[in-house]
C-alpha cells in the first residue's frame, strides 16, 4: 500500500507514521517511511531551497517546480521501487501538500499543477490518504515547540496564508472521497492512532 498523511505545520504527521510504522512491522510487514520534499540526497537538497531562507524567497509557481523536481527523483528511487517489492510505502506529504500549499494557499495556476501530476505521478497515486485537520493557530504554536530550527520559512508566512492552507486540505479531501479520510489533529495521539488503523483495516 501507499500511504501518505498530509496537513498543516504542526498537525502530528510524523508521530503517526513512526506509530504506524511501528505496528505494521510488529505484524511483518515491510514498511518504507519517508518524506517530501525530500526523501532521496538530491530530494533533501532541494528542501533545503524551500524550507529555509525568507518567507517571499520563490514564487508559488517556483515551489510547484521545485517540489515536483524532488518527488519525480522520489518516484523513481524510492517510492515506485518499494512498491514493486511489495513494501507498504508511509510518506509524509505528496501530491496534495503541492496542490494545497503552493496552489490553494500561494495562488499558482491549478493548472501548472495538474500538468505536473499528470505527467509526474501518474497512476502512482496514494491507496489512502490522511489529511490531519487542526486550528492553525494551535498547529503553529506546536511547530514553534517543536523547535524545526532553520526550516520554517513556512510557519512565517503568516496567519491567513496558514487558514488558506487547511481550507485547501479539506477541499482536496472534499473532492477525493474515496481516497481522503480527514482526521482530527486535536484529538490526543492514541485516539488518532487508532483512528488511522480502523481506516486501514476498514
Amino acid at each position: 500500500m501507499f500511504i501518505t498523511f498530509e496537513g498543516g505545520e504542526g498537525s502530528g504527521k510524523s508521530t503517526q507514521i513512526k506509530l504506524l510504522a511501528e505496528r505494521l512491522e510488529s505484524l511483518g510487514k515491510p514498511v518504507v517511511s519517508t518524506r517530501e520534499p525530500g526523501g532521496t540526497p538530491d530530494g533533501e537538497a532541494v528542501r533545503a531551497l524551500l524550507v529555509t531562507g525568507e518567507a517571499g524567497r520563490w514564487t508559488a509557481e517556483a515551489e510547484t517546480l521545485l517540489n515536483y523536481a524532488a518527488r519525480d527523483n522520489h518516484l523513481n528511487k524510492i517510492i515506485r521501487p518499494a512498491l514493486i517489492n511489495g513494501q507498504t510505502v508511509l510518506c509524509d506529504r505528496f501530491m496534495d501538500s503541492t496542490r494545497a500549499y503552493q496552489g490553494y494557499a500561494g495562488a499558482c495556476t491549478f493548472h501548472l499543477i495538474d500538468e505536473l501530476e499528470l505527467s509526474i505521478v501518474g497512476a502512482t497515486k496514494p491507496d489512502i490518504t490522511f489529511i490531519f485537520d487542526l486550528d492553525p493557530i494551535i498547529g503553529l504554536k506546536r511547530a514553534t515547540k517543536q523547535g524545526k530550527g532553520k526550516e520554517d520559512r513556512y510557519e512565517r508566512m503568516g496567519l491567513a496564508f496558514h487558514q488558506r492552507l487547511r481550507d485547501g486540505f479539506l477541499e482536496i479531501a472534499a473532492h477525493n472521497l474515496e481516497r481522503c479520510r480527514v482526521i482530527n489533529a486535536a484529538d490526543p495521539i492514541d485516539i488518532v492512532a487508532r483512528t488511522i488503523w480502523n481506516h486501514i483495516n476498514g
